[in-house]
């Protein structure tokens, strides 16, 4: 059913929207979400790094000649009583220099005048004068800051770094969408209620049009859509460009991918689909770039009706209206009382949902165990052999009735779907920490999963919704009945214009490090949040070390990478590094580099490699379209990743053989291991049999490094894992009892108290740098004039040199040598090299 709704504000609304200030709203998962609104409020000083400034050695002293040389014990106990007056603490504040800021840019000061052979000629009278008692010691105030600015530039071009990142009115970033007047429809509704069908009916009837959709699977079912109905209409994705017209002309009508989508080009018609994606805290900005930037006479914009609101708000501030067509579902869709419980009770039509690769794994095996064929679906699978599953899936003559599949199945494939079966309700996430938890699917999540099930125009005339087991049936209608949370916030992300107006400003800074100042300083009103960028972060401290760019630097961010995959992630470093030798990355170099041909896989491990081998073939492509000059050869690659999307096909046909193959190797690697324990003794099993290792570390221990002391144990196994494990033959009974032995010999021995294996420190890690006493007065003595003995009386007057700590909140404590050193070495122990959690996105420039 359709229901027409004018959805316009009154004026005494819209101006009280307008002039109240709004609550600012976070969302879950974002961790670079700005709550600022003023440039006035201070950023995070951390993130800015001090420069290294040399000390002076020029061989003529002009000041000394003009009024003696200085008495070097007298200038530290100035420098030390410059840095107690408070009122210079607060005059450096209102020059840009916090707290933290203010004690870095002393602690350079001080080291650089006490290791300078000659100072400036003013500098050294007012240093003579002060020392003699005949000048104050607030006359080094303008020396402090002139050499503040030296090692923290952003100081001089503040207001210009908070104008860039003034993200508060996006609206304005798109002048030419600006300079017409949009008609917005917003199709509202849950799924298969047809407000996408209604949506692309206005786009194929269009003189001229552009389909945005979330997926390539469904850019790619808009565009064989259009072209079988006779409209021509090409294909744009960030690694494939499909022409419709024989000859290679460009069509009026495109189907892309939300983040490909040209808002500099006109149209008549444009289709923004699953606009309620404008909260995803990773790819939320393509949607808010598509809805405020796209240059179309009549915008139509598809998803929940929970982004209502939100659209009609951002619509406000380009003053355009926003008419809203409301959906009911065209076939019903019932909660099942009963949970299925047993693999046994499976029917024609049945879909099992998972949230990891291992319970498909598991569960397609036991289903293929009892005689039934299954098709499986999951998101780290070429798009081709997605297709195959579903075809597989859907044909009614094919054998295959059953589909284990992970949410990939929420979006862009037509599945023939009766039953949603659930096996879990919970699913794992990153927070706003960064850090992966597991929590209960979202209504959102949960109806956009339920939905695909008896889907119109399906072999099913209603969809069915259940659970495999009985405790999650209640969790699951209750987080069915709950409506759905209204979105509040769209995503914004830094354009490399930003970025590169940045590193103007701080040309000694990375770009991970410019990226996080950025974010830092950015200024966004409640209604938008900086989108994470985590992944782009990773990739920029990757490639750090390779001498690029910027603007190729950034691209290369900005790349769609699982970094999960190490395979992956090791090919983009090798593109990145032929790329900075200028040297063009041919076939023949892909094909060395992915070990093509490639054979058939032979088990898990092996269609797993097959899957991200195909995945570099499409970084080779998405790069091809943005270097082309360097990637030269885009269709030989095309069409083996073609080849290598047929060879996993037919592995996953056969995948219950491959999941088998890999469970009896490990199998035997066990048992191999069981031998190896009988003649080298326990420690030897317990490396390699334990599946989940838990190794202590100290506070300064890098979280990836095992010292070779680690005498971790094999900790006890739940009984449900070991049933699992010797259900699966992977432990034997004569294991058990053996481990159980073992076992109870380490707690006699250590009397119960197993503390000493589970809790010891962590050695040292023997090649960390120790900077000594001694190491520190021979350094320091460098390019000085002064002996020994008189560093180190200067040294030790400076022991009780009152200090800000390193949180900047104005505290004080004695600083000592060995936290001079730090700050001034501070960069090389920044350098440890870290990866941030996260999900992936697929940005495009």
């Amino acid at each position: 059913m359709l229901t027409r709704v004018p959805h316009r504000w009154p004026v005494g609304r819209f101006w009280r929207s307008v002039t109240r200030p709004r609550q600012q709203v976070v969302p879950a998962g974002c961790t670079n979400f700005s709550q600022r609104e003023g440039p006035g409020t201070g950023a995070d000083t951390s993130l800015f790094v001090p420069l290294t400034v040399k000390p002076d050695n020029d061989p003529r002293d002009i000041g000394a000649e003009l009024s003696g040389s200085l008495n070097r014990n007298k200038v530290l106990s100035v420098l030390n009583m410059f840095y107690k007056q408070k009122q210079i603490q607060k005059l450096a504040a209102t020059n840009g220099l916090d707290a933290r800021l203010f004690h870095k840019a002393f602690i350079s000061f001080r080291k650089w005048v006490m290791e300078s052979k000659t100072l400036s000629a003013d500098f050294h009278v007012v240093l003579n004068d002060i020392c003699l008692q005949a000048g104050h010691v607030d006359d080094i105030f303008p020396y402090f800051m002139q050499h503040a600015k030296q090692i923290f530039p952003m100081l001089d071009c503040m207001e210009d770094l908070r104008k860039v990142s003034d993200l508060r009115h996006p609206a304005n970033w798109y002048q030419e969408a600006r300079k017409i007047h949009r008609k917005i429809i917003f199709h509202s509704g849950p799924t298969n209620s047809g407000k996408t069908y209604h949506a692309i009916q206005h786009f194929l009837k269009a003189r001229s049009a552009v389909y945005c959709g979330p997926l390539k699977l469904l850019a790619h079912e808009i565009f064989e859509r259009s072209n079988n109905n006779g409209i021509v209409c090409d294909l744009v994705t960030g690694e494939e460009r499909c022409f419709g017209h024989p000859e290679g002309h460009v069509s009026p009508h495109i189907a892309c991918t939300i983040e490909m989508c040209n808002v500099n080009q006109p149209c008549e018609v444009a289709v923004i689909d699953e606009i309620q994606m404008i909260r995803d805290w990773a790819r939320g900005w393509a949607w808010t770039r598509a809805l405020l930037g796209v240059c179309a006479e009549e915008v139509h914009v598809c998803g929940e009706a929970a982004a209502i609101n939100l659209v009609t708000e951002l619509m406000i501030t380009t003053g355009e209206e926003v008419e809203v067509l409301k959906y009911d579902r065209l076939s019903p869709i019932k909660v099942l009382n009963e949970p299925v419980e047993t693999l046994d009770r499976l029917r024609p039509g049945d879909c099992i949902v998972c949230f990891n690769k291992n319970d498909i794994y598991a569960i397609s095996r036991q289903i293929e165990s009892k005689g039934m064929e299954c098709a499986v679906i999951y998101g780290s699978l070429p798009p081709g052999a997605k297709l195959s599953q579903a075809k597989k899936f859907n044909d009614p003559e094919d054998p295959c009735k059953i589909l284990v599949a992970t949410d990939a199945i929420g979006m862009g494939l037509n599945l023939s779907i009766r039953r949603m079966i659930f096996n879990s309700i919970t699913k794992p996430f990153v927070n706003e920490k960064g850090e992966k938890e597991v929590d209960y699917i979202s209504t959102s999540q949960a109806l956009q999963i339920a939905g695909r099930a008896g889907r119109f125009s399906s072999a099913f005339n209603h969809g069915e919704v259940t659970t495999m087991y009985r405790p999650d049936l209640l969790h699951l209608k209750e987080i069915l009945s709950k409506p759905v949370e209204e979105i509040e916030v769209a995503g914004l992300h830094p354009t490399a214009e930003q970025i590169e107006i940045f590193a103007y400003h701080l040309p000694q800074s990375t770009l991970s490090n410019l990226m996080d100042i950025f974010v830092n300083l950015a200024q966004v009103d409640g209604r938008f949040f900086v989108c994470n960028v985590d992944d782009f972060k990773f990739l920029a401290e990757m490639i750090q070390h390779i001498p690029l760019n910027l603007r190729v630097r950034y691209v290369f961010c900005t790349a769609p990478i699982n970094r999960k995959q190490p395979f992956l992630c090791t090919s983009f470093l090798k593109f990145a590094r032929q790329y900075s030798r200028n040297e063009p990355l041919t076939f023949s170099w892909l094909c060395r580099l992915v070990s093509w041909p490639v054979s058939s896989p032979h088990n898990i491990r092996d269609l797993a490699h097959l899957e991200a081998v195909h995945d570099v073939c499409d970084l080779y492509l998405w790069f091809s379209y943005r270097f082309p000059d360097m990637f030269i050869d885009p269709e030989p690659v095309r069409i083996i990743q073609k080849r290598l999307d047929e060879i996993v096909q037919e592995g996953v046909k056969r995948i219950t053989r491959l999941i088998h193959a890999t469970d009896t190797s490990a199998g035997l690697q066990i048992r191999g291991t069981m031998e190896m324990d009988q003649l080298q003794g326990r420690k030897a099993m317990e490396e390699q049999l334990a599946t989940k290792k838990t190794y202590p570390h100290s506070k300064k221990s890098s979280s990836w490094d095992r010292p070779e002391s680690d005498t971790t144990i094999l900790q006890t196994v739940p009984s449900s894992l070991t049933e699992q494990l010797m259900a699966k033959g992977l432990l034997t009974p004569a294991m058990l009892k053996q481990l159980q032995k073992e076992w109870t010999g380490l707690k006699e021995t250590s009397g119960g108290d197993l503390a000493p294996y589970t809790d010891h420190k962590v050695a040292a890690n023997p090649h960390t740098k120790n900077w000594s006493n001694n190491e520190t007065e021979k350094n320091a003595g460098k390019g000085t004039q002064w002996d020994s003995n008189e560093w180190e009386r200067v040294t030790d007057e400076g022991r009780d040199l009152p200090n800000a700590d390193e949180e900047g909140n104005g505290e004080t404590k004695p600083i000592n040598d060995a936290e001079v050193e730090d700050e001034w070495r501070k960069e090389d122990a920044e350098c440890t090299y870290s990866q941030p959690t996260g999900p992936i996105r697929e940005p495009s420039v």
